[in-house]
């Protein structure tokens, strides 16, 4: 995975805001070539998933952009996406190979325990977090913080990239790439007017880069 903004968009959010997932992605995708793009759709069903997800990989494509699904990697291998996002209830990593051979396979870990489990596997890259405190999951676990971010970005040694996930904003961007995350995943700070979306997901790349 290349350094910067893994932009994560969230139906249910945009669902709330009354606003269309697909050209809110497209207005992302506008802000150039960022670290990789992720699908979330906790309230889709597999019909209408698959159908979003299917109109979401070409542009992600033409952006030259990975393109990630959340949950479900039998709908990401029908959409032809680039890899699945597991959460620590989701399958294991192995099964999920199985349905999406190919596929590559991030997982989220939220306590150093998690992360060093998920070091054991073959995931390609593991997120971590929250690393401060967000508003987007109600059932978010507690926020590890920074000095535990760096510890754990420190014992994966660079052998798989760590992402970092949760509250993070283009105030503390540079925190995250500092703190030796490969790529910082976001949700609430790209949800601003959709003439804004495009040059702060720019700047948000360029901060976490």
């Amino acid at each position: 995975m290349n350094p910067g903004l893994y932009a994560i968009i969230d139906v249910d959010s945009l669902l709330r805001a009354s606003r269309p997932a697909l050209g809110f992605a497209r207005r992302v995708l506008d802000a150039g070539p960022i670290a990789a793009l992720q699908l979330r759709a906790k309230s889709l069903g597999a019909r209408d998933l698959l159908g979003l997800a299917a109109a979401l990989r070409p542009l992600c494509a033409a952006a030259g952009v990975p393109f990630f699904l959340n949950d479900r990697p039998d709908v990401a291998w029908l959409a032809a996406a680039d890899g699945v996002h597991l959460g620590q209830d989701d399958l294991p990593i192995a099964a999920a190979r199985r349905v999406a051979p190919g596929l590559q396979v991030g997982v989220s870990s939220h306590t150093p325990a998690e992360f060093a489990a998920a070091l054991e596997t073959d995931a390609d890259y593991v997120a971590v977090g929250p690393v401060f405190a967000t508003a987007t999951k109600s059932d978010a676990a507690p926020v590890v913080g920074l000095r535990t971010l760096r510890s754990l970005c420190a014992a994966a040694g660079g052998s798989r990239a760590v992402v970092a996930i949760g509250g993070i904003t283009l105030a503390n961007a540079p925190e995250i790439r500092a703190a030796g995350a490969r790529a910082g995943a976001v949700i609430g700070a790209l949800l601003v007017d959709d003439a804004d979306v495009t040059a702060t997901a720019r700047a948000l790349h360029r901060a976490l880069s």
